[in-house]
Parts: structure tokens; sequence; C-alpha cells
């Protein structure tokens, strides 16, 4: 075989990789924590509205099945369920800092359960990633072990086999009133 038809050949194959690396792009949805809360309640509360339930009050325990089993990228903070060092196994993935183990645990309906599809090399608990992986709906609970105890937290949502990078900041992320005691966790690290 020439030369030639060798560089044509690769030149064909590395095209073909980069229409396959943009499709999978292409399928990706990019997220917000309000795309996890089914379209009824979001709009509701989107028009200032209580949420009225005909049977029970729903306490975040309605999931959206908009996105199951689509491959998403949520950017959030991670929270470390089951770690060895700074190697994290498995994580919390909550819309604020401090949720879970400084503060009210957020709706089942606004926290993911991720495990990564390698250990995720974390420095700090609540460090901001973004998740790439499909998304599946369905009730989990994690131990969380904190300085007080042990939390039991249930998640809405889980993604296995997870994509995992650190970001600088959470585009929708939601801050703390300025009279709450945490508002140091609002701070920017330097």
């Amino acid at each position: 075989m020439s030369n030639r038809r060798k560089s044509t050949m690769a030149l064909a194959a590395a095209l073909l990789v980069c229409v396959a690396a943009a499709d999978a792009s292409a399928e990706t949805a990019h997220i917000f924590w309000k795309d996890l809360r089914p379209a009824t309640q979001a709009a509701a509360e989107n028009a200032g509205l209580p949420m009225i339930a005909a049977k029970m009050p729903d306490h975040g325990e309605t999931l959206s099945t908009n996105l199951q089993d689509r491959t998403i990228q949520l950017a959030g903070y991670a929270l470390p369920v089951d770690r060895d060092g700074d190697l994290v196994y498995q994580f919390l993935l909550v819309p604020w800092t401090g949720a879970c183990s400084h503060m009210p645990t957020p709706p089942p309906n606004q926290i993911v359960l991720v495990t990564p599809a390698h250990p995720y090399k974390m420095s700090e608990a609540y460090q901001p990633v973004a998740v790439t992986g499909t998304l599946m709906p369905g009730m989990e609970k994690s131990q969380l072990f904190i300085l007080d105890g042990v939390s039991v937290i249930q998640s809405g949502y889980a993604v296995r086999k997870a994509d995992v990078v650190s970001v600088d900041m959470v585009p929708d992320t939601i801050t703390l009133p300025v009279n709450s005691p945490w508002t140091f966790l609002n701070r920017k690290k330097n």
C-alpha cells in the first residue's frame, strides 16, 4: 500500500473519530437543577403558586422522568459518601455547599448519587464538579458519615460510570441568605 493511500486512510479514520465525538457531545443534555423537578412542580414554583397535591404533599419525592436514560451533564457540589483518602468512589451531587452535612438536606429530586467510572481525586468536600453520564431516576439511601454521627440521605437520581471533571463554578448554584449562619460557605476560595 502506498504512503499516500495510508495517510488518506489515517485522515479518514481521524475524521470518523471526530464526527463520533461530536455526535456524542450533541446527544448530551446540559441540564440544570430545576430540570430534575417534575414539570408541574417547576411550573408552579416559577409562577409563585403553592404546590397542591391531590392526596399528599410532595416533599421532593416526585421525580422527573423526562431525562430518564439520557446522557446528561450537571454541575453541582460533590459530597463524598465512599472514599479512601483523597480518592472518592461514590458521592452525592448537591445544588449548594453545606447541603446534607451543615444545613438541611435538599429534597430527593435535588440530590444525585454519583459513582464515577474511575475513582475521582477530591481535595475537599463540596468541590464544584460537572458530572456526565446516564441519568436514572429512583430513590436510593446513602449513609453519610459526618462529624456528629451518621446521616441517612435519600437521593432521587443516580449516575453510574460517570465522567467527573472539576469546574470553577456551578451556573445555577443556590446562594444562602445573608442572615444565614452558614454564609461563609458562599465565599469563593482564592
